[in-house]
């Protein structure tokens, strides 16, 4: 796959050198493991290249977390590969679990506002991920949904169409 336009337009949006890092440094390295990411065709393509320690660790999440949440954002919206979703998905429950307020960012908004916000842009597409991929994205995107508390009152809908649409496809997987 290739990196789209839209990703790069909001990775250039963003002084990633003046965001920390979760390893520590600065987060200039950060556009680099997205685009591997999107870019990689086998799970060998992208070792050493994880969002995990950098954007995320576990639940943790740092300063330079909300903007790579607009740039995880900006990719879903485009062509992926089914593995690029995947890893790009599971960071976001990663942020999504852990997306508590940390402190302040640039904007005075705590982290957890920030990845909230950026993540709400993408509301929509997230749930047409998961009402039209497989079983593991429904699951993810409705856990994601509910972490970040996304679509306001939609919210409980598309949950329940999701977790159901889980349970279907789980059942019809061991039957079928």
């Amino acid at each position: 796959m290739v990196v789209s336009e839209l990703v790069r337009a909001e990775l250039r949006r963003v002084d990633w050198s003046s965001l920390e890092c979760g390893c520590g440094e600065s987060a200039e390295h950060v556009p680099l493991l997205i685009e591997t990411i999107i870019t990689a065709e086998t799970p060998q393509d992208m070792i050493g290249y994880t969002l995990d320690g950098h954007v995320e660790e576990s639940t943790i999440i740092f300063e330079c977390t909300p903007p790579a949440v607009g740039v995880i954002m900006a990719a879903l919206a485009g062509e992926l590969s089914t593995l690029a979703r995947d890893v790009l998905l599971q960071s976001l429950l990663f942020v999504a679990a852990g997306s508590g307020d940390y402190g302040p960012t640039g904007e005075g908004a705590g982290l957890g506002d920030g990845c909230r916000y950026h993540a709400q842009e993408g509301f929509w597409r997230l749930v047409q991920i998961g009402l039209t991929g497989s079983a593991e994205d429904a699951e993810t995107v409705a856990d994601i949904c509910e972490y970040f508390e996304l679509g306001g009152d939609k919210t409980a809908v598309y949950q329940a169409q999701l977790r159901e649409r889980v349970r279907v496809k789980t059942k019809h997987g061991r039957h079928g």
